[in-house]
């Protein structure tokens, strides 16, 4: 500690050269820091294990429907506490822009699905009115729906009878319990799977997935393993995940999310360390005099090599906490606005990637002018050579 402030005076020697590679290293952290956490929140719950719900969907894909029959077989099988159902709707209000997650549910969907508390007289007028919607707080406030309104939404795949046109009676606004996950859970809409399935003109007792509630979390694993044996062998195998696994599934038939972030942070890096060698070097090279001083006033060459080195991890150290930090306080308000798409923190994994990547960075970059200064010969360095 009691050179620190000498490293601080050396990295800030040239304070435009320093402030200008410290905006470069913010902004590759904070990149680094939204992406990562993107790609931690799709790849997690990927276990079974001490899942509170599991999601049964085709074991072909996701866009393959099952029978609603299934739903009673399933029902009888040990650990199952309840079963719900969905079908994936995919409406669309008023303009194309306006895309939300829409579908048919069963009458027990809100049982299972005990996080989105909906009032005991809105549910019972949802479950009795036959052309009824159930929306989210955040749907509702974001289009001015009020319970009343009648929500003309446009069918993208589902015609009924023969029209796009599928007026909806908006019965009931429900709100999440996880105020952090509001903005993605209460921006959705959720109509009768009865009505759905005798009004649309193609697809008849079928579902997208089914929901299972659990006696037993501990359980998961083989719950999951007795469902999909109902079907093996079968056309209509299952797949039974855990909830968070079901959405990675979803969102990689749009694309590969992992790997999009590690090419764009992979290119990111890579910049970074030119940019911050070149900047180490030509610091340590318009030191060359003062350095040869140090030395002629007693430092050993190791400790010029560590004072180099620690001035480079303190350089990238600055820039990597400032912009995890910035993207800490921005993604927040990303979240909110990308429909449950982004997660609303930065996941504790994200924060320790950052800090090695800090320190090997810093050690990386500052290594070649470390050795450098390591190795210099004092008179060389007096007479200009």
């Amino acid at each position: 500690m009691k050179y620190l402030s000498l490293v601080w005076a050396q990295l800030f020697r040239s304070k435009t050269r320093t402030l200008l590679t410290l905006l470069s290293v913010v902004t590759a952290f904070l990149l680094f820091g939204m992406l990562d956490s993107v790609r931690v929140a799709f790849n997690s719950g990927g276990s079974v294990d001490g899942a509170n719900r599991l999601v049964t969907t085709s074991r072909l894909s996701i866009t393959q429907s099952l029978p609603v029959r299934l739903e009673q077989q399933i029902r009888t099988v040990p650990g199952v506490k309840d079963v719900t159902y969905a079908m994936w709707f995919g409406g669309i209000y008023q303009d194309p822009k306006n895309f939300f997650p829409s579908f048919s549910v069963a009458p027990n969907y809100f049982d299972v699905y005990t996080n989105l508390q909906l009032p005991p007289e809105q549910l019972k007028a949802f479950q009795d009115t036959r052309t009824g919607a159930v929306v989210g707080e955040t749907l509702a406030k974001e289009f001015g729906w009020k319970i009343g309104d009648t929500i003309p939404l446009q069918a993208t795949i589902f015609p009924r009878q023969g029209s796009n046109d599928w007026p909806l009676q908006l019965v009931g606004i429900f709100r999440s319990k996880d105020r952090a996950a509001a903005s993605g859970e209460e921006r959705q809409l959720v109509m009768n799977w009865t009505y759905f399935d005798e009004s649309n003109d193609y697809i008849k007792g079928q579902v997208s997935w089914y929901t299972v509630a659990l006696d037993n979390a501990n359980q998961a694993s083989r719950v999951a393993q007795a469902i999909d044996a109902l079907s093996m062998n079968s056309d209509r195998e299952t797949k039974s995940q855990t909830e968070s696994a079901f959405q990675q599934s979803f969102a990689k038939q749009f694309a590969d999310i992992g790997l999009i972030v590690t090419s764009i942070m992979g290119a990111v890096f890579f910049t970074l360390l030119l940019l911050t060698g070149n900047t180490m070097a030509q610091a340590v090279r318009e030191r060359i005099p003062e350095l040869a001083i140090l030395k002629t006033l007693g430092f050993k060459d190791g400790l010029v090599l560590v004072l180099v080195l620690v001035e480079s991890v303190l350089l990238v150290g600055l820039g990597g906490v400032i912009g995890m930090g910035l993207a800490r306080v921005i993604l927040p308000g990303l979240a909110s606005k990308a429909q449950g798409m982004l997660p609303a923190t930065i996941p504790l994994q994200t924060w320790i990637v950052g800090a090695v990547l800090i320190v090997l960075i810093g050690l990386v970059v500052g290594v070649l002018p470390a050795l450098r200064a390591k190795r210099l010969k004092i008179v060389d360095a007096l007479a200009g050579r």
